[in-house]
């Protein structure tokens, strides 16, 4: 689109502003970034500001993504950044018109998100070797996230200060900077202590730090290393369906649910702030129970 593009000092202005004051990731940040720049390019093609487009703005826009086959969840985000961001300059008194206010969300087909069985989980969290330092750091780290549900970027980042293997319990700081509890169960513990016993001062190598699962080099590992790591033992483990970063964290609220768990002690574990979020695992635990239902009931 626009060449020499830079961007609006604004929208570095509503980010910040976002920081401060939502305690939102790093990554959630960078989308509304990457969401924000894509349309005021577009925008400047029409020779218009961020601060002056109006409804049929943004209507324009929407149409040239579908024009160009965008997919349909990644507009549906493109238009929550559009409303936060007109809604941030409607506060700021920046403008008196908010241009997203008529603007319906494209509809979107539930998505279920996929859960491993627990004969799955079993097989993946058997494979890694623990004689093997980082194996070992592997398996702790699997283990501590189907028992408590994990966000990848929550666990990747837990310093040694916020798990209590003696009471079994870790401290969560999580979306929005809101803390939660959560319980380990007693395999994770005894996974975690082995791995402090045998293979974190290995993987450090003398050096100092406060992560509780540091990569080789002694430093935090990032979310997209562990990712594969995962991948890497679902292999060796013959776990052909599909995965993604978050496969572990639905496992565990799917099985929780599925031995009946209540759906507000799931929402609270996962950290939810929004009883809707939860309700969607429901669905993957009814699907599960009509699947067995048909493979094994005589008239199934």
């Amino acid at each position: 689109m626009t060449d020499n593009y830079q961007a609006d000092p604004i929208i570095d202005a509503f980010l910040d502003d976002l920081w401060s004051t939502k305690g939102l990731s790093d990554n959630t940040l960078a989308s509304y970034r990457t969401d924000l720049r894509h349309f005021e390019r577009f925008v400047l093609n029409q020779s218009m500001r961020l601060i002056d487009v109006e409804q049929l703005t943004i209507r324009d826009y929407l149409a040239y993504r579908v024009d160009n086959n965008f997919a349909k969840t990644s507009t549906a985000r493109l238009l929550s950044s559009l409303r936060r961001f007109y809604g941030y300059l409607i506060v700021k008194q920046t403008i008196e018109v908010d241009p997203t206010s008529l603007i319906e969300s494209p509809k979107l087909a539930r998505q279920l998100p996929d859960a491993l069985s627990e004969k799955q989980i079993d097989a993946l969290l058997d494979e890694p070797n623990v004689e093997d330092p980082v194996e070992c750091r592997d398996k702790a780290m699997l283990e501590l996230l189907y028992a408590t549900g994990l966000r990848v970027t929550e666990l990747v980042s837990l310093t040694l200060e916020q798990i209590s293997l003696r009471q079994g319990l870790v401290r969560i700081v999580g979306k929005g900077g809101k803390e939660r509890l959560v319980p380990l169960g007693e395999l994770a513990v005894t996974e975690v202590e082995q791995y402090l016993l045998a293979a974190r001062a290995e993987l450090l190598n003398n050096k100092q730090s406060d992560v509780l699962f540091p990569s080789k080099r002694g430093q935090m590992m990032t979310r997209q290393t562990f990712w594969h790591r995962i991948k890497l033992y679902a292999v060796r483990a013959g776990i052909n369906s599909h995965l993604s970063p978050h496969t572990l964290r639905h496992a565990f609220a799917t099985h929780l649910l599925n031995h009946g768990a209540d759906l507000r002690v799931v929402q609270l574990l996962l950290g939810h702030s929004d009883l809707s979020t939860t309700q969607i695992y429901t669905h993957v635990a009814k699907a599960r129970l009509q699947q067995l239902h048909s493979e094994h009931h005589p008239r199934g």
